[in-house]
């Protein structure tokens, strides 16, 4: 994919944790870009930047256009370098998700002290704050920037659904809501 082996890695592992289905692959001189579809059925456009170390808000802005006018839900960077405050602050507006350099260049779920952890449809969230009689903010917060969330792509306002297997109560199933942070 790209000359960058860990950056290849990282972008498997982000399409297998999201569960990504890859639809299109285009190689440009700026990078490679990935057409992706969630389960959800949102498409989106992912560029991954080789040896870029500082990404600014011009690369936000291309890969908004770009997704714009090609019909897509949104996009995604993947780079190994670092993003400025202002493409940071830029691309929460135009809809573009940066994909921390930190990112696992492995599969943390297969960890055996790592739970599964999921986020839950519409449906789902409403039955469960049925269920507990309560409003989202009452559950125990996870934050965006949390490692987890960032793996799986949690945004404010979902509700992450988290199943620990424990040795008295067999399974255990607990809820976050996440919050911007």
């Amino acid at each position: 994919m790209t000359s960058d082996p860990v950056l290849d890695r990282k972008v498997q592992v982000l399409l297998e944790l999201r569960k990504y289905k890859l639809i299109a692959k285009d190689e440009g001189k700026e990078g490679t870009f990935l057409t992706v579809q969630n389960p959800k059925g949102k498409t989106y456009l992912l560029w991954v930047l080789t040896g870029i170390e500082t990404i600014g808000i011009r690369y936000i802005n291309l890969l908004s256009k770009k997704a714009e006018s090609e019909g897509l839900d949104g996009g995604l960077i993947v780079s190994s370098g670092r993003y400025t405050y202002s493409a940071r602050s830029n691309a929460r507006k135009r809809g573009v998700e940066l994909i921390p350099p930190n990112f696992p260049s492995f599969n943390i779920f297969e960890h055996y002290l790592v739970p599964r952890h999921e986020i839950l449809m519409a449906e789902e969230k409403e039955e469960v704050l049925k269920r507990y009689r309560v409003q989202p903010y009452q559950l125990p917060l996870i934050r965006t920037s949390d490692p987890i969330a960032n793996v799986i792509g949690a945004k404010p306002g979902d509700l992450i659904k988290i199943t620990r297997k424990s040795p008295t109560a067999g399974e255990y199933i607990s809820y976050r809501y996440v919050v911007e942070g």
